[in-house]
């Protein structure tokens, strides 16, 4: 490490990674100044600053005191914070065979960081003084539970562990570092197979939004097919739910629910048993018997324990009613001669034939009102409704793909800028599957008056060339679940950057996000707009009626294969000995809890990303249950007022939800804005599942 490499002045650096970011909001990426080439040397180059940074903090000569430890830590490291941000875009969004092995490379550099940090003795001292001075008591709330956040994240982290012990958890995390990108490739290889369709009685039952999605998926790839399935979500349920044509649902089924051990030489199987055996070790180095109980001692639950507790209660009936939706499918089979049980191909298509049977709602009566566009108009008007936030499209911000767009997010009363949200819809090559919100940028106030730069990534299927594109009701859900996460960080309003924004506990974060959801279906939503495509009429109240009536339609489908792949997970992360065969593992465990065989896990283990790409929700995948109880009860807050409008239960929401990060326990905050503790029994209410004798 070299003196004048950290006394440069970076925007005279050529690299433009190395540049702070500039221009309007405070600074912003400068998409359009980066070559691949420099973004090695400047994640090397960060690295050493960071590292001069946090060396200058420890080796201090003077007393420590929150400002000269505490604070110094908060403003360490902002070039590393911005290249590790657009590293993450490409990751996410650009991942191409150039960015794979810098990808490869670059990612352990990073965890290599963060063992430095969080073992370096000299600084753990100085925050330990912060956090056990008589002192710390005269500072404000916020500034208290920063410093616990610190003390806290370094003793988890290790920082008590002994040299020996220090030494192999480091090499772990390395390890695991370039085991989750390993992982993460090959998944995302596995979802760039396809499956085309050379028949017509293949495309059977499709409408044609989706087959004009297929067939721009076909000219996009330059095959000569009818049309191309992509083997993501976002491509595949659609199909299952409308094709006719049982024998190609069969197949475009097995492409998706075998990524990952499908045999095309991705196969993910050998990265992820290492990736157990390696958090089991660390955890042993903890001093916790397993990775589950570390991983959880800084969530709400706190207890592996607890989490299954609440998983089980909901499994049970979610199980029953999975029984009684697949009789009636099984009864519509019958009816129209089939001679075959339903099978996880079938579930979707005959599932809506039970909600056209049972509400008169067919998913294509609903889908012509649900244009991409109108629907973030209307997540506009909500935060709008709720939160005072206008949104204004802006172009003269640098994007990272044609498909992204920007806009300038504002509070309405008084036109102050709170942030920016860059949208990206569209599914592409490249781009991983699914849906996120990732923070750029986190909203402080510690070094200047710092407003937020979030994303929302998801991969909607292009059709024709000038015609809108319409989503599902699903996809619809995810949108403003996203949206949620997105507004989380939009409205924080919080002095330091990691207690800011979504930055709270793994299972209270998709709290914000899965509320959100709720106002999708409210009428006021849908009369404004969810608007025909070709009339341009609202939805007429028939069937917005219909649509409440059937609002927990499949909810037991649902959660069967949500709750699968949570129960799965913390599993996994319980075992001392994670020496297993996936497959094997996979199908006892499911068979010990007597999953439906009509439904497989929403991710299954050799794809499931969230627990193998990061340790992010590893043995933590159950947290979209837990905040779904809380979610649940949150809206009978509303429900219980006067509507989902209600201005005074959205202000409560803000003041003591959306508003403060992760500055106060999110037990505490919760009561303030409840009036009491969460109770589970909204979540059986709002998922209508029936109530089993004990």
């Amino acid at each position: 490490m070299s003196a004048p490499l950290l006394i440069v002045d970076a925007q005279t650096i050529p690299n433009a990674f190395l540049n702070n970011w500039s221009g309007q909001y405070g600074g912003v990426p400068a998409f359009a100044d980066y070559k691949l080439n420099d973004l090695k040397p400047a994640i090397e180059m960060a690295i050493q600053e960071k590292l001069s940074e946090i060396n200058k903090i420890a080796n201090n000569p003077k007393p420590a005191t929150f400002d000269n430890t505490i604070v110094a830590m908060e403003k360490a490291g902002k070039k590393l914070s911005q290249i590790r941000a657009v590293f993450d875009i490409y990751g996410s969004n650009l991942s191409t065979p150039e960015f794979a092995p810098i990808e490869s490379e670059m990612t352990p550099k990073f965890s290599e960081i963060a063992n430095k940090v969080y073992q370096n003795e000299k600084l753990f001292a100085r925050i330990a003084t912060v956090y056990n001075a008589p002192s710390k008591s005269k500072l404000t709330a916020e500034q208290q539970r920063l410093v616990w956040y610190y003390y806290s994240n370094f003793v988890r982290e290790g920082a008590k562990a002994d040299a020996k012990s220090k030494a192999r958890i480091a090499q772990i995390n390395q390890e695991l570092a370039s085991l989750f990108t390993k992982f993460s490739q090959n998944l995302l290889l596995e979802e760039e197979q396809s499956m085309g369709f050379t028949e017509l009685n293949e495309m059977s039952g499709l409408p044609a939004d989706l087959i004009n999605a297929y067939q721009a998926k076909s000219k996009e790839l330059g095959r000569s097919d009818l049309g191309t399935v992509s083997n993501t979500r976002s491509s595949v349920e659609p199909f299952l739910t409308y094709s006719s044509f049982r024998p190609m649902r069969q197949m475009v089924w097995e492409m998706f629910v075998n990524r990952g051990e499908s045999g095309h030489g991705f196969d993910t199987s050998d990265v992820l048993v290492q990736i157990l055996k390696l958090r089991a070790e660390k955890a042993k180095l903890l001093g916790f018997k397993t990775f589950a109980d570390w991983s959880l001692s800084n969530t709400m639950a706190q207890k592996p324990e607890k989490t299954l507790e609440l998983m089980m209660s909901v499994w049970n009936p979610a199980v029953e009613k999975v029984h009684q939706d697949v009789a009636e499918m099984q009864k519509i089979v019958d009816a129209e001669g089939g001679d075959f049980k339903i099978e996880p191909w079938d579930y979707r298509y005959y599932a809506e034939k039970v909600r056209k049977a049972k509400y008169d709602l067919d998913e294509n009566d609903v889908k012509p009102y649900l244009q991409l566009e109108k629907l973030r108009e209307g997540m506009f008007w909500v935060a709008g409704e709720l939160f005072h936030l206008s949104f204004k499209q802006v172009y003269n911000v640098p994007v990272y793909h044609p498909d992204v767009r920007v806009f300038e997010v504002s509070n309405r009363d008084s036109g102050k800028i709170v942030g920016v949200w860059y949208f990206d819809p569209y599914a592409r090559t490249g781009k991983r599957s699914g849906a996120w919100m990732s923070a750029y940028r986190e909203q402080s106030r510690v070094d200047g008056d710092v407003v937020t730069i979030v994303s929302n990534n998801c991969n909607f299927i292009k059709g024709k060339e000038g015609e809108p594109i319409l989503i599902s009701w699903e996809d619809a859900s995810t949108l403003f679940h996203e949206f949620g996460h997105a507004l989380h960080g939009l409205n924080s309003n919080v002095t330091y950057p990691s207690l800011s924004g979504t930055n709270t506990p793994r299972d209270y974060v998709e709290f914000p996000s899965q509320i959100m959801e709720r106002w999708l279906a409210t009428p006021e939503v849908l009369n404004q707009f969810a608007l025909h495509y070709q009339t341009g009429k609202p939805m007429p109240m028939s069937l917005v009626d219909r649509i409440e009536k059937a609002a927990s339609f499949n909810e037991g489908f649902s959660t069967v294969e949500t709750i699968a792949s949570a129960l799965i997970d913390m599993k996994l992360h319980l075992l001392e000995n994670p020496n297993i065969d996936p497959k094997e593992y996979e199908k006892k465990t499911l068979a010990e809890l007597h999953m439906p065989h009509e439904i497989v896990m929403r991710h299954r283990i050799p794809q499931f990303g969230h627990i193998f790409s990061s340790d992010e929700y590893a043995a933590g995948y159950y947290g979209y249950l837990w905040a779904d109880v809380i979610s649940a009860d949150a809206t009978e807050a509303f429900t219980e007022g006067k509507g989902m409008y209600d201005k005074e239960v959205a202000k409560r929401l803000y003041d003591n939800v959306f508003s403060i990060g992760n500055t106060i326990d999110p037990e505490i905050a919760y009561k303030k804005f409840r009036g009491r503790a969460v109770k589970t029994d909204a979540v059986m209410r709002a998922r209508n599942f029936p109530i089993l004798k004990k």
